[in-house]
C-alpha cells in the first residue's frame, strides 16, 4: 500500500524549475530515501509533499490526502524534521516537548524519545543555550513525539558526532518496526545505505535514478574495486584488456582497478602469467558513494 504518492512534481523559482516532474511512491512501513547534490531540488520536493509548498503542477497524496487542502488532516498523520527550524530561545527543552504533544490527540510519550535521543538531562535547558547537536536532536523528538503514520526527516544526522549518528539511526529503525514510514532526505551515503528499503537519486530536478541501495550500487560502472602494488611493472595495455575492466589508475606505484568478479579472476591469472606478486592485494565491493558519483556525473 502506497502511503506517499508523487506523480509528475513540479515547482520553478524566478522562471526556474527546481522540480522537473518528479514522480515516486512510498509504501508504508518502508524507509524511502531521497539524495542528490545541493540545489538537486531535494528538500523543495519533501516540503511538497509535507504541504509547506504549493506545487505548481503534479499531484501528491499522503495517507490518500492533499497535502495542501487537507492540510490539518495530513499535519495528524505527518511528523516532519525540517532541514532549517528554529524555537523561541527561552523556551526548555521540557516546554517544547510538552507544547508539541498537546498539539495532537494520542501523542507519544516524550520522555523515552529525550532518553533515546540524550534529551534528559537539558530537559531544563533553553533552546538558546542547546547546541548544534542537541537541537537536531530535539529537533528529532519532535518530530515523533505526535506518533505519527509518516515521518519526513530532511538532513536528519547534520550536526551529531559519530556516537550520536549511530544511536540516532538505530531509533529510526525501531520507529520503522513500530510500524511508521520513513522518508529520509540525507547526503550521508552510509546513512542511506544502511537505512533506506529505496533510494530515489534527483539530480538538476528529476529522478536520475530509482532502487534499492544493492541495486545502485550493481549500477556502478565498476562494483568490485581491486587495488594493488605489483612487484615488478604491468603492461597497461594488458590492465585495460581485461574483462569488464571499467577503469585502471596508477599512483605511487599501485593499480586500482574497477570491473566485476570477473575483473578479480583476470586479475589473478595475468599475475601469475607474468610471474608478478601483488603485494597488499585489495578487493572490495563498490559503495554508494560509487555508484552515486557515476549516476550524478552521467547526468551532468
Amino acid at each position: 500500500m502506497s502511503v506517499i504518492e508523487v506523480s509528475e512534481l513540479r515547482k520553478s523559482y524566478g522562471g526556474r524549475a527546481v522540480v522537473d516532474g518528479v514522480s515516486f511512491s512510498v509504501q508504508e512501513g518502508e524507509i524511502f530515501g531521497i539524495l542528490g547534490p545541493n540545489g538537486a531540488g531535494k528538500t523543495t520536493t519533501v516540503e511538497c509533499v509535507e504541504g509547506l509548498r504549493v506545487p505548481d503542477a503534479g499531484r501528491i497524496r499522503v495517507t490518500g490526502l492533499d497535502p495542501v487542502a487537507d492540510h490539518e488532516r495530513v499535519a495528524r498523520v505527518l511528523g516532519a524534521q525540517l532541514q532549517q527550524s528554529e524555537l523561541q530561545a527561552k523556551l526548555t527543552v521540557r516546554e517544547a516537548l510538552e507544547l508539541y504533544a498537546s498539539f495532537y490527540p494520542r501523542p507519544a510519550n516524550w520522555r523515552p524519545l529525550a532518553e533515546r535521543l540524550g534529551l534528559t538531562d537539558k530537559l531544563a535547558t533553553r533552546f538558546g543555550k542547546l547546541s548544534g547537536g542537541q537541537k537536531q536532536r530535539l529537533f528529532i523528538a519532535l518530530a515523533l513525539v505526535g506518533d505519527p503514520r509518516v515521518v519526513v526527516l530532511d538532513e536528519l544526522t547534520t550536526g551529531l558526532d559519530p556516537r550520536a549518528r549511530r544511536d540516532t539511526w538505530q531509533l529510526i529503525e525501531d520507529v520503522r518496526a513500530a510500524g511508521v514510514t520513513v522518508l529520509l532526505v540525507t547526503h550521508f551515503m552510509e546513512e542511506a545505505q544502511r537505512l533506506c528499503d529505496r533510494i530515489a537519486v534527483i539530480d538538476k530536478g528529476r529522478i536520475a535514478a530509482l532502487d534499492t541501495p544493492e541495486g545502485l550500487i550493481r549500477r556502478s560502472a565498476g562494483a568490485t574495486v581491486i587495488s594493488f602494488t605489483p612487484s615488478a611493472p604491468l603492461d597497461e595495455h594488458d590492465l585495460n584488456a581485461l574483462p569488464e575492466v571499467a577503469s585502471v589508475a596508477y599512483k605511487d606505484g599501485r593499480v586500482t582497478l574497477s570491473g566485476t568478479d570477473a575483473t578479480v579472476n583476470a586479475v589473478i591469472t595475468l599475475l601469475a602469467r607474468h610471474h608478478v606478486t601483488a603485494h597488499q592485494l585489495r578487493v572490495s565491493d563498490a559503495t554508494l558513494d560509487d555508484a552515486f558519483l557515476d549516476l550524478t556525473e552521467a547526468a551532468a
